[in-house]
């Protein structure tokens, strides 16, 4: 059989996947193939098992947001020399971005991946985790106060974005510009 895929690379079947969950479709590695418009061997070329797809879709997805939290970053001074390092982020920097993104993102259900599969939960979990950590992590050896408030800010973006993506109980626009502009006060507060 002559195989006529889309794109084959790993970037455009996963592209391919996302809509698929996005449809309402389950992902297993045949109907991966189908979406992609491949073969089932011509998709595992690219991802030999199901928890290799499903992690290469979880890195996809998060990749995406971290490209988005980027945007959200402070500006680099125009007048820095461009061979100094590039200053890292603020732990309110990062979460400031992360509450910015949770409030204007366009979240779905296939923003759900890390849970779509039981048997890889733990795994695919433990993955998200790993990738989002820098940017939600608040230092545990900050004053009480300001990592609490870091901590609610983070909370409060968390649950916006879960409201979203599972669209159980999602904020209306006023509701939604009210409740960041709570999330965003409780970071400028500890800065």
């Amino acid at each position: 059989m002559s195989e006529t895929p889309r794109s084959s690379s790993r970037s455009t079947i996963l592209d391919c996947v996302v809509a698929l969950i996005r449809s309402g479709g389950t992902v297993s590695l045949e109907s991966a193939a189908r979406a992609a418009g491949l073969t089932k061997p011509g998709l595992m070329y690219h991802f030999p098992t199901k928890e290799a797809l499903m992690t290469g879709l979880v890195d996809h997805v998060i990749d995406g947001y971290v490209r988005v939290f980027h945007a959200h970053l402070p500006a680099a001074e125009p007048d820095r020399d461009p061979a100094a390092p590039i200053p890292v982020p603020t732990p309110e920097q990062r979460l400031r971005a992360y509450v910015d993104w949770a409030f204007s993102a366009e979240i779905d259900q296939s923003d759900l991946v890390v849970f779509t599969d039981p048997r890889l939960r733990d795994h695919l979990t433990a993955r998200w985790t790993e990738r989002l950590q820098e940017w939600v992590d608040v230092p545990g050896d900050l004053p009480p106060e300001r990592r609490a408030r870091l901590l609610a800010a983070r909370l409060i973006a968390d649950g916006s974005w879960f409201a979203d993506a599972s669209g159980v109980l999602p904020l209306t626009g006023a509701e939604r510009h009210s409740v960041w502009t709570v999330a965003r006060d409780l970071i400028e507060e500890t800065s």
